[in-house]
């Protein structure tokens, strides 16, 4: 299993990782209501600014405090560069 950090000692499994997207357009808004109506979004932010948002293939959404960019290019290190 795979893990990245994803900021304040928060760690997720890259496997199961689908996207990393930004939390401002309405459609992902949207998402993360549905996911929380559900039960299925999980807030890793540690009190900041959601500046990132993770979908997983599961359905659950996880909050990240860090920058979109700082999270793809933690998993293109974990993979040797290539692409995500």
């Amino acid at each position: 299993m795979n893990l990245i950090n994803i900021g304040y000692g928060n760690v997720v499994s890259a496997d199961k990782l689908i996207s990393v997207v930004s939390p401002d357009s309405a459609p992902i808004k949207r998402l993360m209501q549905q996911a929380k109506e559900m039960f299925k979004l999980v807030d890793g932010t540690c009190g900041r600014r959601t500046r990132a948002v993770l979908v997983f293939e599961s359905g659950h959404i996880i909050l990240s405090a860090l920058m979109p960019d700082t999270i793809t290019q933690r998993v293109e290190q974990m993979n040797g560069g290539k692409n995500a």
